[in-house]
């Protein structure tokens, strides 16, 4: 599958942003918390609740999967 440009660009800003914020020290959970906040701010304001009920649910299922489940030597901030 390949990732458009766009979506790719998006990501590395956001890598960025997380990067400085683990550089001072922020907790991971709030760094995590203040981007699903600003997701569901940017889709609130972009589509329907249903589209955004459908994608939290993918979301959900992929945790319930293990998919985002990553080991301690994965972790970039090593929490």
């Amino acid at each position: 599958m390949q990732i458009p440009a766009e979506l790719r660009q998006c990501g590395a800003v956001v890598d960025k942003a997380i990067d400085y914020l683990i550089e001072k020290k922020l907790p991971s959970e709030l760094i995590a918390s203040a981007l699903l906040g600003g997701s569901l701010g940017v889709l609130a304001r972009t589509t329907d609740a249903e589209t955004m009920i459908r994608m939290l649910q993918t979301a959900i299922d992929s945790v319930r999967a293990g998919e985002l489940i990553l080991s301690d030597e994965s972790m970039s901030d090593g929490e």
